[in-house]
């Protein structure tokens, strides 16, 4: 089989690209992005590739055929949507209607993953809690905004092109190798910065909201699950934990991971203009389809990110 992965150099491109060939030890592996990432294997193929220059995807798409794609390329940070929005949404949205213009000339018969984002839920109460995707999204930023619309683009190039696509709303994913502009990320850098007497003391953003924090070991092995389901026709899947913990309660985690006690600040570049006080998913739907559920817990998740930080500092 082969796999056609857009932005396989980022965070979680790299594990998915594992996860495959530990399932199929002779699948094929082919890597979009923007630039090279020199990663050698007998499997892999990698196309140097901006997803905005429809012609050159569609010279990739023509001459590979994959079976299955996942759409991984994105600008994903809310923070820059904040900070370049015009950018931000243009990327995310012309980048995927590239691509599905390029699967309906050239391999019609694929499957598609796109992947969306909790952050389309939006504007949510507590009697909103846990989120299920038959939802209203109410997106609260323009990145959330682009993948509204990806999503809504999935249903339509599946209704009315006959592609078959299966979208995610990933709720926030965590692992080794992850951009410390994220929260965990970056908090467990300062942890291990602060334990070699590099800073001293910690920053953060608002501490009392609380998130669905998600391995990203789990978050593949449900991805590459969705694609050899039967689900498809543009339907929705959370991928989550089905648990909610606040910022304050994973610096407690990492000062109990690191026996530190740091003093910490709040820096007011760090916090939103708008912001949901609780964000937590229910997997219900994806359990029903294929039987994932998380296993991987948060603090076996938080340990080995501290651990990888601190080799690394």
């Amino acid at each position: 089989m082969k796999y056609l992965i857009t932005g396989h150099g980022g965070f979680v491109g790299s594990y998915l690209i594992d996860y495959i060939i530990q399932q199929e030890s002779d699948a094929e592996i082919i890597g979009l992005d923007i630039a090279a990432r020199k990663m050698k294997a007998d499997y892999f193929t990698e196309y140097i590739v901006d997803l905005l220059d429809a012609d050159k995807l569609n010279s990739v798409l023509k001459k590979v055929k994959p079976d299955y794609i996942m759409h991984l390329a994105s600008f994903s940070s809310v923070a820059y949507s904040w900070e370049y929005p015009l950018e931000s949404f243009q990327n995310n949205t012309n980048i995927f209607l590239n691509l599905l213009d390029g699967i309906c000339r050239y391999c019609p018969e694929c499957k598609l993953l796109s992947i969306g984002s909790s952050e389309e839920y939006g504007a949510v109460s507590e009697d909103d809690i846990p989120l299920k995707e038959t939802m209203i999204p109410r997106p609260l930023s323009p990145y959330a905004v682009a993948r509204v619309a990806q999503e809504n683009m999935s249903r339509v190039y599946s209704r009315g092109f006959g592609l078959n696509i299966v979208c995610t709303r990933s709720f926030n994913h965590i692992g080794c190798g992850q951009l410390d502009k994220f929260v965990i990320s970056s908090l467990a850098k300062r942890f291990a910065m602060f334990n070699a007497g590099q800073c001293s003391e910690i920053v953060t953003g608002d501490t009392s909201v609380i998130r669905d924090f998600l391995d990203v070991r789990d978050v593949v092995r449900a991805y590459f699950l969705l694609l050899k389901s039967d689900g498809g026709n543009s339907e929705i899947y959370n991928i989550c934990s089905g648990f909610g913990t606040s910022i304050q309660n994973i610096i407690d985690l990492l000062c109990k991971i690191t026996n530190t006690m740091p003093s910490f600040r709040v820096d007011s570049k760090l916090l939103r203009p708008v912001e949901n006080r609780i964000v937590t998913g229910s997997y219900e739907k994806i359990n029903k389809l294929c039987g994932w559920k998380p296993e991987i817990t948060l603090e076996d998740s938080i340990t080995s990110i501290v651990e990888w930080w601190q080799k690394r500092i």
